[in-house]
């Protein structure tokens, strides 16, 4: 079943019911709305916990293809998404409200919004087209939900037919529009043949306009076999002419959008009971929007020649003179033109000033959208960049991406491209019908918007912000909460990831070096969690030079790739050993492989099929397991083979995720969907399934409860006949259920885990919903903390040799517990960061003989609050040295190199025949390069001096042998490579 966004992109490359704030069930004339699965026959059998549910901000993240105003109350605003449900904006906090978390995984497909509207008569009332798609995809048909209180609650008529909120031209609208005169009467445009549909009784009750004859014949590729590209769009909009009516009586004049390049304009002049095809009408492309100012008596329509949203490469903007019939071409850039080359969408009006309006193009990927605005009814038109002397660009606005900077996507491209880019897949653009200041537009990532838009008009430049926050619309894949380090590290769909070092601030960028559309796997090294892996997909003919699979040794705030086996497309899933010394890799499509450190090469393993689920023992770094088909393996070995354990009755088809538990070893845990939920305490040699939990999405670890050490266990499941997320204290023999029916945020649960340091903390992934933690009500979480931890004792030095000793200092204290320390040795005016223990010791590895070092240490709580440094101690390595043995070369080179940044690689070699026990590599940069990471070394840089020494375990070199470091660093104006690169043994 395929249900996000990501995944129905790469499926297209290769080929009446009282829902008060949560489930219901009751008869509508269009069909009963069925109860939800797991209803609530045996709910007491669970036990329920109240809990406090938020998002982890990242703010958008995905399409949001409408944006619909109120045309009789200023400020009552709603958004629509293709997979994440619908908003309602908040002015008091410009922020958004979901209004659809009630909807549960039994009806997930409600998340999918094809069209909004809200009532002009009675502004409380509020319908919406729900539906995720019209194939196969979606096992449920589509529904119209009403609420008469803003969202608040809902009822809900089921339809004889599916829609598709997340199907091609679902930018195209809105198809759901209430009669401006006489509001009980509601128009709904259906896909897929089905029409034309009215309600007379406020949404209640739905019947098809058998007057209406075209349902619409585009299809953006009608032989697709997947059911996706063959969609059609149907009828796409319906728009009121107000003055046609009398208040209390159906509007005369009403005009429909249809999906038909011969025909996609129709008109009725009698309140819908007849139709006919507007005469003069162009044709060969499909109207996106309709939309009339009433005062003029002039209707506007933006065209494409596709449906949208990922392409169109043609066409215009019309106007039609209702009074006269007459049609005016008036395009900003007119299909005949060779300059066009994109379709029309985002089409609004300023209300305010009838005769100004506003088109977007639909779509100029290169090198932005262009949006234009005319004063004059489209008669003129200006353009809101121009071009300059190529390849400059001149801009009437100016981006403020402040609070959500990740929207660059870590570009920094050459002009005439920009980061960020004003954006994509530009299909609602709205100017607020009450203050012309004030316009908001949708991407593909997030919500612009401005408020100072009349500058245009004057010659300044106004200015564009993201207007998203709370919308949060991701798919997220995987998420890890390590024992020390930021609380959450994401795997997300579309934007690849963040590391979010605070839940409730926007992170500052998505995961980069390389960027990964989708990040599919994410794992860290239980005993060493700095260490992580991530792997992902992307087009390979974008980045060719780039791998899918990267490292981390900071817990996420860098990372650097490794290489990769050949064939690869996609990430498939990725662990890391307990100690993190070694990875297992399933990418999808090809075999099974494992890398003895970070990636540098990899080697098949053995006795396990393609297209397995891998993970790693959370104890022993050599245990890693896999599982398909129905089938547990064991690696003993760290990776290089596998034997399939003797354990049966595991589900063979499915969505199957497990995991092993931290602290101990063979503790797994296996979700095996609608098989439930499995354990096993020795490793897979055999599993015991749950009788009480009849249905497994995910499962995840936290914090033990107060009293006890067995960790927390949260899944995403049914148990006992109810369906939601839960958590259990007690290794899974009782169960709380800890969401209620107006949080059940539709498909979710693909990711789940508790939090380590947080006893009751849960986090869970959603498609299309975000990422969202939650913790018991009432409590007062870390994260409200202010108050740092107590200053550390100054370490003491220990165990002193010529290349290493061990600090030990008094810990720090905190009203929420200390997760963990860093220690800084002072180099200058940049001290170098030596580790980060979770307890108050260190063991230095790679010192010089005979030299003079400085250390300190801070503390960290769990909300991120640092101490005090600790004072400083002062010690002298001891004389010594290694084993000359023989010289050593160091080859240097770039690996890979973007904008800003670069890959580099040194590869030190023994030039003798016996072995050598020690290496340090030096070079000065030439260009002022800054190193940001090192791994399978220890550096310090002083200005433009680089000293690399070995990382310990890399230091015995045997006669003509080599070991490789690399590192990420930054660069500005030039990346030239040093002059000299010496080496030295001892």
């Amino acid at each position: 079943m395929r249900r996000s966004l990501f995944s129905v992109l790469a499926a297209v490359s290769v080929a009446c019911a009282a829902v008060a704030g949560g489930a219901g069930g009751a008869a509508a004339s269009a069909g009963a709305l069925p109860a939800p699965a797991g209803a609530r026959a045996n709910a007491a059998a669970a036990a329920a916990q109240p809990y406090d549910w938020k998002n982890v901000r990242i703010d958008g993240g995905g399409f949001v293809p409408g944006i619909i105003f109120n045309q009789t109350e200023k400020n009552l605003i709603y958004a629509r998404t293709d997979i994440g449900g619908a908003y309602r904006w908040e002015q008091a906090t410009k922020s958004w409200t979901p209004l659809l978390d009630w909807v549960g995984r039994d009806r997930w497909g409600y998340n999918g919004v094809v069209s909004l509207a809200t009532d002009p008569v009675e502004p409380d009332r509020v319908y919406v087209a729900a539906g995720m798609y019209t194939n196969s995809w979606d096992p449920n048909n589509g529904a119209i939900l009403r609420s008469a209180d803003r969202g608040k609650t809902w009822q809900a008529t089921p339809l004889p037919f599916k829609l598709g909120g997340n199907m091609p031209g679902r930018g195209m609208g809105e198809r759901l529009t209430v009669d401006p005169n006489d509001n009980r009467v509601v128009y709904l445009g259906a896909p897929d043949g089905n029409g034309l549909w009215r309600s007379t009784d406020k949404g209640v009750t739905w019947a098809k306009v058998t007057s209406f004859t075209n349902p619409g014949d585009y299809a953006q590729d009608p032989n697709d076999p997947n059911g996706y590209l063959s969609h059609r769009p149907g009828v796409v909009w319906v728009t009121f002419d107000p003055s046609s009516g009398t208040k209390g009586s159906p509007t005369k004049k009403i005009y429909v959008g249809v999906a038909d390049k011969a025909g996609t304009v129709y008109s009725s002049a009698d309140a819908g009971a007849t139709w006919t095809r507007v005469a003069g009408q162009p044709t060969g492309y499909i109207a996106h929007k309709g939309v009339l100012d009433a005062k003029n008596h002039t209707l506007y329509i933006a065209t494409s020649d596709t449906g949208g949203p990922y392409d169109g490469a043609k066409g215009d903007v019309w106007k039609l003179d209702t009074a006269t019939g007459a049609w005016t071409r008036i395009s900003p850039i007119p299909s005949s033109s060779s300059d066009d080359y994109f379709g029309y969408s985002g089409l609004t009006l300023d209300r305010q000033h009838p005769g100004t309006l506003m088109v977007a193009t639909q779509v100029s990927w290169w090198p932005d959208v262009i949006f234009f605005r005319s004063a004059d009814g489209g008669a003129t038109w200006t353009r809101i960049w121009d071009w300059a002397s190529y390849p400059e660009r001149t801009l009437r606005y100016k981006m403020d991406i402040s609070s959500s900077p990740w929207l660059t996507f870590g570009g920094n491209p050459a002009p005439p491209e920009t980061a960020p880019k004003l954006g994509w897949m530009t299909e609602s653009m709205e100017i607020d019908p009450f203050d012309s200041n004030r316009m908001m537009y949708g991407t593909g990532a997030t919500i612009y918007g401005t408020e100072d838009l009349l500058k245009w008009d004057t010659g300044g430049q106004f200015t564009i912000k993201p207007m998203v926050k709370g919308l949060e619309e991701t798919a997220v894949l995987d998420l890890v909460s390590p024992p020390t380090g930021a609380p959450l590290i994401s795997g997300l769909g579309d934007i690849g990831g963040f590391r979010h070092a605070s839940l409730d601030a926007v992170p500052p960028m998505m995961f980069t070096s390389p960027v990964f559309t989708t990040t599919t796997s994410l794992d860290y090294a239980e005993t060493k969690p700095a260490i992580m892996v991530r792997a992902g997909s992307f087009t390979d003919a974008d980045r060719p030079n780039d791998s899918h699979v990267a490292f981390s040794t900071d817990g996420g705030a860098n990372w650097f790739q490794g290489t990769e086996p050949g064939g690869i497309n996609e990430g498939g899933t990725v662990a890391a050993s307990a100690d993190g010394s070694r990875f297992v890799w399933a990418p999808k499509g090809i075999p099974v492989h494992y890398s003895v450190g970070f990636g540098n090469s990899w080697t098949a393993s053995t006795g396990i099929p393609t297209g397995a689920v891998v993970e790693s023992d959370r104890v022993d770094p050599n245990t890693f397991y896999g599982f398909a088909a129905g089938k547990f393996y064991v690696s003993v070995n760290g990776g290089a083979s596998f034997t399939a354990t003797a354990a049966t009755g595991l589900p063979a088809t499915g969505d199957v995720r497990f995991k092993a538990l931290p602290g101990v070893k063979g503790d797994i845990w296996l979700a095996g969907g609608e098989s439930g939920l499995w354990h096993s305490v020795n490793g897979g040699a055999s599993f015991t399934k749950l009788s009480a939990v009849t249905n497994a999405v995910s499962v995840g670890f936290g914090k033990a409860a107060p009293g006890k050490t067995y960790p927390a266990l949260y899944a995403a499941a049914t148990v006992d006949g109810t369906a939601g997320v839960f958590r259990s204290d007690d290794a899974g023999a009782t169960w709380v259920r800890i969401n209620d029916d107006r949080h059940q945020y539709g498909n979710m649960g693909d990711a789940i885990t508790g939090d380590p340091r947080i006893y009751g903390r849960v986090y869970l992934g959603t498609n299309g919903r975000g990422v969202l933690y939650a913790d018991p009500s009432g409590t007062v979480p870390p994260d409200d903390d202010t108050a740092p931890p107590s200053k550390p004792g100054k370490p003491a030095a220990s165990s002193i040799t010529s290349s290493g000793a061990t600090l030990t200092w008094t810990a720090s204290t905190d009203d929420t517990g200390v997760t963990g320390y860093d220690v800084y040795r002072e180099a200058g005016t940049t001290d170098v960061k030596a580790g980060s223990p979770s307890s108050a010791t260190f063991t230095l590895t790679g010192l010089s003989p005979a030299t003079s070092y400085t250390y300190y240490v801070v503390a960290r709580d769990a909300a991120g609050n640092v101490s005090a440094a600790s004072d400083p101690v002062t010690f002298t390595t001891a004389p010594g040295g290694g084993q000359p043995g023989g010289g050593c070369t160091a080859a240097y080179k770039v690996a890979n190199s973007w904008p800003g940044g670069f890959q580099g690689e040194v590869t030190v070699k023994n030039t003798g025949t016996s072995a050598i026990n020690g290496w340090t590599v030096k070079w000065t940069f030439p260009d002022g390069q800054k190193i940001t990471q090192l791994w399978s070394g220890v550096h310090t840089q002083t200005g433009a001096d680089v000293t690399v020494k070995d990382a310990g375990w890399n230091a015995n070199l045997a006669g003509g042998a080599s070991t490789t470091f690399g590192f990420g660093a930054s660069w500005t104006g030039a990346n030239g490579v040093p002059a000299t690169v010496t080496c030295t043994t001892g």
